[in-house]
């Protein structure tokens, strides 16, 4: 049957976000229930909130998560109950000419849970992502949730779910940072130092961090830069340059989702180097303009990153794994933990640049 918990909701375009109870149905074929142990406040959640993904309104926040599988619908084999679970937004289909071709990490049809979370009206909820996690339970496909070693700390293990995937896997799997390679990031919250922990983890030997914010800076020595560039008093381009003899960086990637920080990134690069696009921009914004015998003439690749490109049921694994021999600090980018009643400050946090992930404990 139904179970009633409670969540958080953003009902209308700028509105503060309301805890409210919330409706969470049986699983029906294919899907799951999951109690929800801990969810991290991603950007994304602010951007719905804003109206900056669309206007489905009311949304069930919260997609960075962890968790214990509560229940399962039929047909369900890949978890059951008591698994302890990171969940994702790209359970892929299998069927779908990316899947078919051998690349399900860029699947076309990634599925979602069929029935509706509702109000405790009936009004139908659109989960952030998929997931709505910024509640007590929340109902998705099985293909969402990921098993992972459940010796990890849900607080940490959640974080893999969105913005600390992202930005390893723009390094990684993305911008194919290599052992020698130099590696320029573009804004360093917690994707971008993300990007600077994977780019150290696949052996970068000089990774430059840009911000606008000397807190941040710091943040990013702690992840494996070894450069920092306050592009406030600094022009980045030549720093990044001047970093790696005048030649420029191998993989730049820009965490900023601003055209600016892209056309930075796009000529701090070395000839035929990588530029990668893993910052979210807003619907409004358009390409830099770069002219196109600079585009040509520089060789390389421009490249946007989503979801760091990663296959969650092949990569959370491993990089909890890699947390729990400790090689990937995990723990780091958890600034502070809070309740379900106080996402609206974490969100006022974020904007200011306080914090590189406040993780909600349920």
């Amino acid at each position: 049957m139904p179970q009633t918990v409670k969540g958080v909701i953003a009902r209308g375009k700028g509105s503060p976000v309301e805890l409210v109870e919330i409706n969470v149905p049986k699983p029906g074929p294919g899907e799951a229930r999951v109690r929800v142990q801990a969810c991290g406040v991603c950007h994304t959640d602010l951007h719905y909130r804003e109206g900056g993904i669309n206007d489905d309104f009311p949304f069930l926040l919260g997609h960075e998560a962890a968790g214990v599988v509560e229940s399962i619908g039929d047909n369900v084999t890949n978890v059951k109950p008591g698994d302890f679970v990171v969940l994702n937004w790209r359970a892929v289909c299998g069927n779908c000419r990316s899947c078919l071709r051998g690349k399900p990490q860029l699947c076309f049809s990634t599925f979602n849970a069929t029935q509706k979370m509702t109000l405790t009206d009936g009004t139908p909820l659109a989960p952030a992502l998929g997931i709505g996690a910024f509640a007590e339970m929340t109902l998705v496909a099985a293909g969402q949730c990921t098993l992972v070693n459940p010796l990890a700390s849900p607080a940490v293990a959640g974080l893999l779910g969105c913005g600390v995937m992202a930005g390893i896997g723009a390094s990684m799997l993305t911008g194919e940072v290599q052992r020698g390679s130099s590696v320029a990031v573009f804004g360093c919250g917690g994707v971008g130092n993300a990007a600077i922990a994977g780019a150290r983890l696949a052996g970068a030997t000089t990774i430059v961090a840009v911000d606008l914010d000397d807190r941040k800076l710091e943040w990013a020595r702690q992840f494996g830069a070894t450069h920092t560039v306050n592009a406030r008093n600094t022009e980045p381009v030549a720093a990044v340059q001047a970093a790696t003899n005048g030649l420029g960086a191998d993989v730049c990637i820009e965490a900023v989702g601003h055209p600016e920080v892209l056309r930075q990134a796009f000529y701090a690069r070395d000839l035929a180097g990588t530029v990668v696009q893993v910052g979210v921009p807003t619907p409004d914004m358009v390409m830099p303009n770069i002219p196109m015998i600079d585009f040509f003439g520089r060789g390389g690749a421009m490249k946007p990153s989503w979801y760091g490109d990663c296959l969650p049921s092949r990569d959370f694994p491993l990089l909890v794994d890699l947390h729990l021999q400790g090689r990937l600090p995990l723990e780091d980018f958890v600034t502070e933990t809070i309740g379900l009643s106080e996402i609206e400050q974490a969100f006022h946090r974020m904007e200011r640049g306080e914090v590189l992930r406040s993780v909600v404990l349920l």
